[in-house]
């Protein structure tokens, strides 16, 4: 197999879990590509794990069987990017705190090439999107595993979107912006405002309003089939479009078309875990 792994430079106490998991991938005899940045930074602490693995700063030339993220959903995200649409399953390997999108802790890190080897994980499919114009630079992309969200500026009062799906016309929102999300972000940017969770494998997307002016302005679920075009207006020269984070400053009336990406991102989950076992575990429902 060929093994990509991205991770977060900052893997407080992760080294020995993830010097003994290269140490089994070459027993195995895996290919391993690794990002430039996360080897430089483990070279300082484990280099004698590192001899033999190739290294990348762009997206692997070799399109990888299985990829490895270590850290957080932030990086989670941008192993997403760093993979751009080659559809390789990301297994998610949790040094952080919440972990939403992961499906191991960094202990079980070396027990991985096991589970592989075992059929003890599954892949689920969830969509994502895509900023289909304005074209954006390439620092900020066009894809988002999470969310798309149109904002005011910060000390700006509130803008107007204007929303259609497709060729239909939908509403007029008053807010501080409008988020576009997947279901996998149902549980980030959307929900802090008040959005719904989705079950993460709906074709399915969320508008949730940021700080609606009328009340009756409320979060809704659209199929995610229809390209939604966002088109801002107000009293400001420019509003911000944020792509899981990624900010770019754009005239405000630009209209800002998102779509549906042509391609899936292949997410990795234990085979017995489940959505539901996700809300009790992460968001802790059901507790006193």
């Amino acid at each position: 197999m060929t093994i990509a792994i991205y991770g977060s430079r900052r893997q407080y106490g992760a080294f020995e879990y993830v010097a003994a998991f290269l140490e089994k991938l070459k027993q195995r005899g895996d290919k391993i590509v690794m990002h430039r940045k996360l080897y430089r930074h483990l070279f300082d602490e484990i280099p004698a794990s590192l001899t033999g693995i190739e290294t990348a700063s762009e997206c692997p030339k070799q399109r990888a069987d299985l990829a490895v993220s270590l850290g957080g959903d932030g990086t989670f995200l941008r192993t997403a990017l760093w993979l751009n649409d080659a559809e390789t399953p990301i297994v998610g390997v949790n040094t952080g705190h919440l972990g939403y999108l992961t499906a191991l802790t960094i202990d079980q890190l070396p027990m991985l090439p096991e589970l592989i080897a075992g059929d003890k994980l599954r892949i689920e499919r969830r969509i994502i999107l895509e900023v289909l114009s304005p074209e954006l630079p390439q620092e900020v992309g066009k894809f988002a595993l999470n969310e798309v969200a149109v904002l005011k500026e910060e000390s700006a009062s509130m803008i107007q979107v204007a929303v259609s799906l497709g060729s239909m016309p939908l509403a007029e929102y008053r807010a501080d912006g409008l988020i576009a999300c997947t279901p996998t972000g149902s549980t980030a940017y959307s929900l802090s405002v008040g959005g719904p969770i989705v079950e993460p494998t709906l074709d399915v997307c969320v508008l949730s309003p940021i700080a609606a002016h009328t009340l009756s302005m409320r979060p809704l679920v659209v199929n995610s089939d229809a390209p939604i075009t966002i088109v801002p207006s107000g009293r400001t020269k420019h509003i911000r479009i944020a792509l899981d984070g990624r900010s770019i400053q754009l005239e405000n009336g630009t209209p800002v078309v998102v779509g549906r990406a042509p391609f899936k991102i292949l997410v990795m989950q234990l085979a017995n875990h489940t959505f539901a076992d996700t809300l009790r575990q992460k968001l802790h429902w059901g507790e006193a």
